[in-house]
């Protein structure tokens, strides 16, 4: 994946200050940093959920959200921004499972739906997707009869469904209590062991240390350092990135 001079401004306010990344195929990357740092935002740009203002991205060269005719980008229309953000699957905070739908039916909604995939084969995924993760069980209960920590088991699998080349975390442990952080991590781990290219926005500063091939530090809408956990961690570069950390480790 190629982020290239991405720029996002709300209103007066730069969100995003030309964010340039290369992330290979395969590989954990973490991204962390103060809030209001512009993490978030740099992934719901990734799968163009917010539009870049300037720069663009692209995975296997191909652009998300825009065709390109020489230097210049056209929007696709939503149809089709659809179908290339199903290569980008996102968790999210909050679960955002759709209430009135089983756990089941949360996870084949966007295989049927979005690419045409037949009922029958979208729901044998996600029943092996519910053994992958531990909730065969659940198959056919509601959101609201969950666990935090089952409702984003259940919202990673519903990503998965969708076969993406690239899985976004956004801070998927800050809405679960203390207790079901660990069972949450421990998916992740799996998918990060199993060669699924992730992108995990996080304040687990530990677990960024364990599962991370590269861990991204951001401040004010701008990328200060990269570099590998060991390095970033033990002896980072940039005075900014050493001043975060001594407060959070």
């Amino acid at each position: 994946m190629e982020i290239r001079d991405v720029s996002k401004r709300f209103g007066t306010t730069t969100v995003l200050d030309q964010v340039n990344l290369t992330l290979a195929p395969g590989t954990v990357t973490a991204i962390i940093g103060p809030s209001g740092a512009g993490k978030s935002t740099l992934l719901r740009t990734i799968n163009h959920l917010e539009r870049a203002d300037e720069g663009f991205i692209s995975i296997d060269d191909e652009l998300i959200g825009y065709e390109r005719d020489g230097n210049v980008l056209y929007e696709l229309k939503e149809g089709a921004i659809r179908r290339r953000r199903s290569a980008v699957g996102m968790v999210f905070q909050n679960f955002n499972l759709f209430p009135h739908l089983t756990v089941v039916e949360n996870i084949i909604e966007a295989p049927v739906s979005v690419q045409g995939i037949p009922r029958a084969e979208a729901i044998g995924t996600a029943l092996d997707l519910l053994a992958r993760i531990g909730l065969s069980d659940k198959a056919d209960a509601y959101p609201r009869h969950l666990s935090g920590g089952q409702q984003q088991r259940v919202a990673i699998a519903r990503a998965l469904a969708l076969r993406p080349k690239v899985l976004l975390f956004d801070e998927p442990t800050s809405a679960l209590d203390p207790e079901l952080v660990g069972e949450v991590l421990d998916v992740i781990k799996e998918l990060a062991d199993s060669g699924t290219t992730l992108v995990i926005v996080t304040h687990e500063i530990g677990f960024a240390r364990e599962i991370a091939d590269t861990v991204v530090f951001m401040e004010s809408g701008k990328v200060v350092e990269v570099a590998p956990p060991a390095k970033l961690f033990s002896d980072p570069a940039h005075p900014r990135t050493r001043a975060f950390l001594a407060k959070v480790l």
